[in-house]
């Protein structure tokens, strides 16, 4: 039996302005074994980056339990919740998300400086890295000067430095064309399937969607599962 990941139990988070409440999300259950790749679907304002949030510890619910090997991240205490965005999750954004006043081997090393790991480490890991993803003669570069599929790349190399159980990624091909959107999934796909990382995928787009093995739908802050 697969080994489970992450699981959500009747997450839901509601979001108040003076006295109007807003249900942002709704009961949703959810469950991710190693090695999936899973996406959630829907429209705009239906509560998909929401769930990431949450699932990130970006956001905490209104009620409900996020367990991620087997710890239910929604009691962790601030201090907590950063060691667990920084060993466990691995974030890539549609915008990328790179600072751009580092070369692309300095973001990548970014989050091994934060896990404190010697120069040394930090060093062979993002050569590595920058290997898997392909960009390595890219590496002193500053994102102005990479093209979007290769800041991507770098996006997706930083969130895979810590090794984490679970990347998370936000509309990952949003800015991307149908060519480099191809090559972000084949790379999704490698290290899928050669080193098992698990991904939950928000996306609309239909190349992303035809490689995940679980497909959730949500709108109005319902998910349910498709596929899988």
């Amino acid at each position: 039996m697969a080994e489970n990941i992450v699981e959500t139990v009747k997450l839901t988070k509601v979001y108040r302005k003076g006295k109007l409440e807003i249900t942002a999300l709704r009961d949703a259950n959810l469950s991710i074994s190693k090695g999936d790749i899973v996406c959630v679907m829907g429209p705009s304002g239906s509560g998909k980056t929401t769930l990431l949030n949450m699932i990130g510890g970006l956001d905490r619910p209104t009620r409900g339990a996020v367990l991620v090997d087997g710890v239910d991240i929604t009691r962790l205490n601030e201090s907590q919740l950063a060691s667990y965005r920084l060993e466990k999750i691995g974030f890539i954004f549609q915008f990328y998300n790179l600072f751009p006043v580092l070369t692309a081997f300095e973001n990548v090393e970014l989050p091994l400086a934060l896990a404190r790991k010697s120069k040394k480490e930090r060093k062979k890991k993002v050569r590595q890295l920058l290997e898997t993803v392909g960009i390595s003669e890219r590496a002193n570069h500053k994102p102005d000067e990479l093209s979007g599929g290769e800041q991507q790349r770098i996006a997706i190399a930083r969130a895979l430095a810590n090794d984490p159980a679970l990347i998370l990624a936000d509309e990952p091909t949003g800015d991307l064309d149908s060519e480099n959107a191809t090559m972000f999934m084949n790379l999704v796909k490698d290290l899928n399937q050669n080193y098992s990382q698990t991904f939950l995928i928000v996306t609309h787009d239909p190349l992303v969607v035809q490689e995940c093995s679980q497909i959730y739908m949500i709108r109005d802050g319902k998910l349910e599962k498709s596929k899988g």
